[in-house]
């Protein structure tokens, strides 16, 4: 039984991959650039950053990678308070 439902999840995710690597755009061909071509011309105007990436980061998508910062933090707080039990109990 346990076969059969490991064969069909691989074939599942073999047929998501084979339609995720059909239908994604070719590499360096993006459909539409206006949005890339508004940052590079407003990025330091409106948010007075000379790094066009760095703007983008921490401006336009503050929220987001606030959001980011708090999960990786959480992640590395986890992490060493199961750390630190596993050692206190190992001695």
């Amino acid at each position: 039984m346990n076969k059969y439902v490991a064969a069909i999840a691989l074939i599942i995710v073999f047929i998501f991959m084979f339609l995720t690597a059909t239908y994604m755009h070719p590499f360096g061909e993006p459909e539409n650039q206006d949005m890339d071509q508004y940052m590079i011309e407003n990025a330091q105007n409106e948010t007075g950053a000379n790094n066009v990436v760095t703007s983008v980061v921490f401006d336009y998508r503050g929220y987001d990678t606030l959001g980011e910062a708090t999960v990786l933090f959480t992640a590395v707080m986890g992490v060493l308070v199961v750390y630190k039990k596993t050692r206190k109990g190992g001695e």
